[in-house]
């Protein structure tokens, strides 16, 4: 079944199965790296905030052999548990004065996120670009994140230097960076039931750098400071491999000169091992210690 059919089918299910009282709808949200995935969306008079819940992982699940009855009463389920019981006022994001202290910043790949990169405030890295983003926390809400567009720039009054300067201190203080080896990491995910990627061999001396949630951690790499540091860890200069938008894996240069394999592991990680709208960037980076700089080597 085709992903538009199937939307529109569970729209009308969904419909039928709230009533009249609920506004049902299908809106088309544009991810990282120009993914489009098909947002359901539910709404009740007066209600202010409601979960998009993406219906292509639930396309799957059907076409895997779960009935459709079972489909639509888990979308509802996911709808009640993660709508905010108390009402939400978010007429506070008009104030600068009380976002600013959470704007951070995060890494996407330039390449396929044009249209997105014309209609947001970002700085351009190497093939990378930072975006700006307001970091949400409240008992209402949990945690998410906001994308900031030139519009919120425009209503701020704001620039993006300044957004850029704050976010130089906001992100490293709410989302502290960690690097560990890429075999604990492996060890973790085996405990927590998740597959470890194939593409990247174990017993490998790698390391892993993210923040302590684990996303949107490659921008741990601009945080002032830590590639200096983890050059001295690592007693030289090291290659970076763009394993997501989530981490980057670091592997010490011993002058073997390895990067063409470096360079497919990252394609090859890219193609098989992580999801469309995660991919960060194909290019293998480098950071010379004597010009603390990082460079695309291949």
């Amino acid at each position: 079944m085709e992903m538009r059919e199937f939307a529109v089918k569970v729209r009308n299910a969904v419909r039928k199965e709230l009533g009249a009282e609920y506004r049902v709808e299908i809106k088309e949200i544009r991810k990282n790296n120009g993914v489009v995935l098909q947002g359901l969306l539910i709404l009740t008079p007066g209600q202010s905030v409601t979960p998009t819940i993406y219906l292509n992982t639930f396309l799957d699940i059907y076409e895997s052999g779960v009935s459709f009855a079972e489909v639509i009463r888990k979308l509802i389920a996911i709808y009640r548990k993660d709508t905010p019981k108390t009402e939400v006022d978010m007429n506070f994001f008009r104030s600068f004065g009380r976002v600013k202290d959470r704007i951070c910043y995060r890494l996407v790949g330039t390449r396929g996120n044009e249209d997105l990169l014309s209609k947001v405030p970002h700085i351009e890295f190497l093939d990378l670009a930072l975006c700006f983003y307001y970091a949400y926390q409240s008992e209402a809400l949990g945690e998410g994140t906001i994308l900031i567009h030139d519009s919120h720039v425009e209503m701020w009054e704001t620039s993006t230097a300044e957004l850029l300067g704050l976010a130089k201190e906001n992100t490293p203080r709410l989302f502290p960076w960690t690097c560990c080896s890429l075999n604990d990491v492996l060890q973790e995910m085996t405990e927590e039931g998740a597959y470890p990627r194939e593409g990247i061999a174990r017993n490998v001396p790698m390391s892993v750098l993210s923040n302590q949630k684990k996303l949107h951690g490659a921008v741990c790499m601009i945080y002032p400071g830590v590639l200096e540091e983890l050059a001295l860890r690592m007693k030289g200069n090291f290659f970076i491999l763009p394993s997501s938008v989530h981490e980057m894996i670091l592997l010490a240069d011993t002058g073997i000169g390895e990067t063409e394999n470096l360079k497919k592991m990252v394609m090859e990680i890219n193609s098989t091992q992580v999801a469309p709208e995660e991919i960060l960037s194909d290019s293998l980076y480098y950071y010379d210690s004597a010009e603390r700089k990082v460079k695309i080597i291949f």
